[in-house]
């Protein structure tokens, strides 16, 4: 670990000087990439640069990709392809692509032949360097096609451009070492290297003296979260940020089945800042299509540590991942998941069909599920979850939570706005009230469950 070097941040901030350019960043994927996305930013106002909301103005132009699904990919590509004819009418724009595409060896090769507009080219551990890029392009070097940090060092003190003042995305770690067969994390991330809790709590403590909210700590498997110097585990992190002083929550994702220990569930259930929620990433509940996905856990240990979680945490709050049609997957291996939904009852699940993944060991798997086969079981998931998710909601009418409000959506009767706001369990409230609560906290009453979200009435 070391900490950034400012040197070409401001010989850019030199050159850019007087000059008022302007730079737009386009961000795709998951927290980790907005978390990204918030250094880049800091990093082109420290250089001069404005930011702004639309490429047709700016001087600097980066992309921050992703590459879990081959449909999202398709789709960036298509959106850097409209660059060309920006970069024609104004040749001294400079673009950047950078995030977990750029990791791909086939993905940088087809840039190089069908996008040769681009000038850098740069992997997930490499964002630090691009001031040394961007001043290298601007006083005539050539173009960088390619530039990781294979050493995945991190990098501290960079700074953030926050999205949003009330609330923040923390990473606590980066990669990941599980390998999921399906999965291409461990390819464009790296292996997995966790941050000194000493500059995780000065983070965190620093955003809530600026008025954060809420902090959600994250990595791509936070329970293997190791503090670098004492060895403690993630456990012992969420107590140390929890007992710094403020008022605010501590949410964090994503939590791997196999390593939430009962540990992790005590301090939960104890910390009063701590949500009182888990994503819990289950996949499947056939334990031959968990096996071949390489997730180290059975549909028993599963439910297990479910159950012991519900048991300890009162009024805990259960999320998850679910992807259909895994290769090989049978309609015995779909009915266990089925199944599975239906014993566990969750509060809200993510559904995907299952996607080739160029570089996974999955991609190469016999018996890949017609796409027919896979929507069909998409939606009788869908289905399946819609009713569960209304059984759960509907246990609260009548209850009244403690919400942030994160969203003002529009205009409501009686002059006042729709707010959207998020339970301590991370379930959707909506309801009637003044646009002064964005980003505050505020007491309601549910009175209408649905699905996917809660209706409710402002109390005090």
């Amino acid at each position: 670990m070391r900490t950034y070097d400012p040197e070409y941040e401001n010989k850019v901030r030199e050159f850019n000087a007087g000059a008022g350019r302007k730079a737009y960043i386009r961000t795709y994927g998951c927290q980790q990439n907005v978390s990204d996305s918030e250094k880049i930013a800091a990093l082109a106002e420290n250089m001069g640069y404005e930011l702004c909301d639309s490429p047709e103005s700016a001087s600097l132009v980066v992309f921050n990709t992703c590459a879990v699904r081959h449909s999202a990919e398709q789709k960036i590509l298509g959106n850097v392809g409209q660059l060309h004819a920006l970069k024609e009418k104004n040749p001294s724009m400079i673009t950047v692509l950078c995030g977990c595409m750029t990791q791909q060896e086939h993905v940088v090769e087809d840039i190089k032949k069908r996008y040769s507009f681009i000038d850098i080219v740069i992997g997930t551990s490499a964002v630090h360097e691009l001031p040394r890029l961007i001043f290298s392009r601007l006083t005539g070097g050539r173009k960088i096609r390619t530039l990781y940090d294979e050493s995945g060092e991190i990098v501290e003190g960079i700074g953030n451009v926050r999205n949003e003042a009330f609330r923040a995305f923390v990473p606590i770690m980066y990669g990941c070492n599980n390998f999921c067969t399906y999965c291409i994390v461990p390819y464009v991330r790296g292996r997995e290297r966790s941050r000194r809790s000493g500059d995780v709590l000065a983070e965190v403590k620093s955003l809530v003296a600026s008025g954060c909210r809420e902090v959600t700590l994250l990595g791509q498997n936070v329970n293997s979260y190791r503090e670098p110097e004492k060895g403690t585990g993630f456990p012992q992190l969420l107590r140390d940020v929890a007992a710094l002083e403020g008022d605010f929550k501590i949410r964090f994702m994503t939590s791997h089945p196999k390593d939430a220990s009962d540990e992790l569930i005590d301090v939960i259930a104890s910390c009063d800042k701590l949500a009182k929620h888990i994503h819990l990433p289950v996949q499947s509940g056939s334990d031959r299509i968990l096996k071949a996905m390489n997730r180290k856990y059975t549909r028993g240990d599963y439910l297990s540590l479910v159950k012991r979680a519900r048991e300890r945490i009162d009024g805990l709050c259960i999320t998850s991942d679910m992807i259909v049609g895994f290769p090989g997957e049978t309609e015995a291996d779909f009915e266990d998941t089925l199944s599975l939904v239906d014993e566990i009852g969750y509060d809200s699940l993510f559904t995907f069909l299952y996607s080739i993944r160029e570089g996974t060991p999955a991609a190469k798997m016999p018996d890949q599920v017609p796409r027919d086969v896979k929507q069909k079981r998409f939606d009788a998931l869908l289905e399946l979850q819609t009713r569960k998710g209304f059984e759960r909601n509907a246990a609260m009418k009548g209850l009244e939570f403690t919400v942030l409000v994160d969203e003002v959506k529009g205009d409501a009767e009686g002059g006042v706005k729709l707010l959207s706001s998020r339970t301590d369990g991370n379930k959707i409230v909506e309801f009637a009230g003044p646009a002064e609560l964005y980003g505050n906290y505020a007491r309601v009453r549910i009175t209408e469950p649905m699905s996917w979200l809660l209706k409710g009435e402002l109390v005090d």
